[in-house]
C-alpha cells in the first residue's frame, strides 16, 4: 500500500521507535502486578514510581501530585466532576470558554444538568480569550476555571499563566483546571509557576502509546476517587496499572523534554514552509485563529469556496491524512462548535476548514507534496 503522508498528529500521533521497544521490553519482563508483594510486583511498583517522577519533573510538580489515568478524557471529567463535587458546598458557580475540548465540555454540561451555572467566555478573532473576561466573570460561588492550554482545532494559546497567578490572589479559593492534552511537550509548563492547580494531559498525542495519561493534582487539593475499587494511585484511581503503557508514556516524555526546544523549532519550522507554499500556490485562504498565539504544530485553514469534507475525500485518496474542522459520526456531519465559536453560525469558514497538523516523521518536501496535491484539489473541485 501506498505510503500514507501524515498531517493528523493533533488526533494521534505514530508511536516513537524507542517507545515501542520500551513497551515491548516491559510486556516481557515487569509484567507483576504492581499492588503484589513478590519480588515481580514490586519491580513493577518500582518501574512505575520512577514514571511517575518522570511526569513530575516535566511540569514541575511533585510525583504524589500526580494520578495516572486512562488519558485526557478521564482526566478531563476526573478534575472538572470530583471538583464540583467537592467543593459544591462553597459555591456552585463555573467558568469555562466556548473552544473547550468535549473532554470538558461534555463533563461541564452535565455538572449544568446537575444545578451548577456555568459562564462560557466568548473568544476574540484570535480564538483567544483575556484575563479580564476571567476577572469580569468570577463571584464569590465561583468554584472552578477551567480553560483550555491549547486549542485542539485552532491551535490558540490561552493566558494560562496570567489566568492562573490571578486567581492565587483571590481571597476565597477558586481551582484552576486546564486541558493541556495539545500543548504538553511543545509548551513550557511549570504548574507551580503558572498556579494550575489541575492539569490533564494525554501519552499519545506525543509519540506514547494510546489508552494512557496523567492528572496533575495539586497536594492542596483533596478529590475524590473517579474509578473506585482497588486502591491503586494511593486510592484517587482504582484499576491495575498499565505499567507497559505507562513505561512506554515515560519514553515519550523523556525524550520529549530531551528534544522540547528542537522539537517545537521542527514543528513552528513545517507549519511556516507550509504557509510559504500556500502563498506561492494559487490557493485562496485564511488561517483561522492567531499565528503569534499558536501551538506550533496545529494549522487551521479556511479553504475558500471549497467544501471541506469534499477535500479530505481528494486528499485521502491521494493518501494524505488531514482533519476537517467538523466532528464526523457515522456519516453525520455537525458543524464545528470551535469554528462557530470563532467565525459565528453559518460562516462559511465553519464548512470550507481543514486542519493540518505536524508532528514526528514529517519533511520538508512531504509538505511541499501535500499543497500541491491540495492546488489540484482545489482547482478540480472548484470547475465542477
Amino acid at each position: 500500500m501506498k505510503e500514507f503522508i501524515y498531517l493528523d498528529h493533533a488526533a494521534t500521533t505514530p508511536m516513537h521507535p524507542s517507545v515501542i521497544d520500551k513497551m515491548t521490553e516491559a510486556m516481557q519482563n515487569a509484567y507483576g502486578n504492581a499492588s503484589s508483594v513478590h519480588q515481580l510486583g514490586r519491580r513493577s511498583k518500582g518501574l512505575l514510581e520512577e514514571a511517575r517522577q518522570v511526569f513530575a519533573s516535566s511540569i514541575n510538580a511533585h510525583p504524589t501530585e500526580i494520578v495516572m489515568t486512562s488519558g485526557g478524557t478521564e482526566s478531563d471529567n476526573m478534575a472538572i466532576l470530583k471538583t464540583a463535587e467537592t467543593c459544591a458546598a462553597q459555591g456552585k458557580h463555573v467558568i469555562t470558554t466556548s473552544i473547550e475540548h468535549p473532554a470538558v465540555k461534555e463533563p461541564i454540561s452535565e455538572l449544568e444538568a446537575r444545578g451548577f451555572e456555568i459562564t462560557v467566555l466568548p473568544v476574540n478573532q484570535e480564538g483567544r480569550i483575556s484575563v479580564q473576561q476571567v476577572i469580569e466573570a468570577l463571584r464569590p460561588d465561583t468554584i472552578l476555571v477551567s480553560v483550555i492550554y491549547g486549542n485542539n482545532e485552532i491551535g490558540s494559546l490561552m493566558p494560562i499563566t496570567e489566568i492562573g497567578q490571578y486567581l492565587k490572589t483571590l481571597d476565597h479559593q477558586v481551582i484552576f483546571h486546564t486541558d493541556a492534552v495539545q500543548a504538553y511537550g511543545t509548551e513550557v509548563i511549570d504548574v507551580k509557576e503558572q498556579g494550575i492547580d489541575l492539569l490533564s494531559v494525554s501519552s499519545h498525542k506525543i509519540n506514547g502509546p494510546k489508552g494512557v495519561g496523567f492528572l496533575y493534582v495539586n497536594r492542596k487539593l483533596s478529590l475524590p476517587a473517579m474509578m473506585t475499587g482497588g486502591e491503586q494511585e494511593s486510592r484517587r484511581r482504582a484499576g491495575t496499572e498499565n505499567i507497559p503503557g505507562i513505561l512506554g508514556f515515560q519514553e515519550a516524555v523523556k525524550i520529549r523534554m530531551q528534544e522540547k526546544n528542537n522539537v517545537r523549532a521542527a514543528y513552528q519550522d513545517l507549519k511556516d514552509n507550509f504557509l510559504k507554499e500556500m502563498d506561492n500556490s494559487s490557493i485562496e485562504y485564511a488561517v483561522n485563529g492567531s499565528l503569534d498565539h499558536s501551538l506550533p504544530h496545529i494549522l487551521s485553514v479556511h479553504i475558500k469556496g471549497v467544501q471541506a469534507e469534499k477535500l479530505l475525500i481528494h486528499l485521502d485518496l491521494a493518501h494524505v491524512a488531514v482533519s476537517t474542522g467538523s466532528a464526523c459520526s457515522a456519516g453525520n456531519v455537525d458543524p464545528s462548535p470551535v469554528l462557530e465559536a470563532l467565525h459565528g453560525q453559518g460562516h462559511p469558514a465553519v464548512a470550507e476548514t481543514l486542519r493540518f497538523s505536524f508532528g514526528y516523521g514529517l519533511t520538508r518536501e512531504q509538505v511541499v507534496s501535500v499543497v500541491l496535491i491540495l492546488e489540484k484539489a482545489v482547482a478540480f473541485l472548484k470547475e465542477k
